[in-house]
């Protein structure tokens, strides 16, 4: 898999070995909000470097929770885009616009399973 860093389509070939469930819990009844200002000025950096599975929001559990679900070739390669994205100015910018909304924030990385639709 190859991320140009220029821009970071939906994986095409299955050689993921991890994802990322990143899970943002927002002020109650900001949801939307927070999903307009993701979707608006923040995707379109954060996809340069991370490939967006898919995004949810949560309705049980931990109400008021948006869920990602980011692609990548292993930890290090997570790791080195990270790195990448946290040097992105536009991104460094876009961060302080986010950060209000937001009462907590998870990570958690998955393995798909050798029979799992997701490789």
């Amino acid at each position: 898999m190859y991320f140009d860093n220029m821009f970071c389509p939906r994986i095409l070939e299955r050689s993921v070995v991890i994802y990322e469930m990143r899970v943002y819990q927002v002020q109650a009844g900001r949801a939307g909000e927070f999903l307009k200002l993701y979707q608006e000025q923040g995707l379109h950096i954060i996809t340069r470097y991370a490939a967006l599975e898919g995004c949810w929001t949560q309705d049980s559990g931990v109400l008021n929770s948006v869920v990602f679900l980011w692609a990548y070739e292993d930890y290090g390669h997570r790791t080195a885009q990270r790195a990448l994205l946290m040097q992105d100015a536009e991104w460094q910018g876009f961060v302080p616009h986010m950060l209000p909304y937001l009462v907590h924030q998870e990570s958690v990385f998955l393995s798909p399973a050798a029979f799992s639709p997701l490789k």
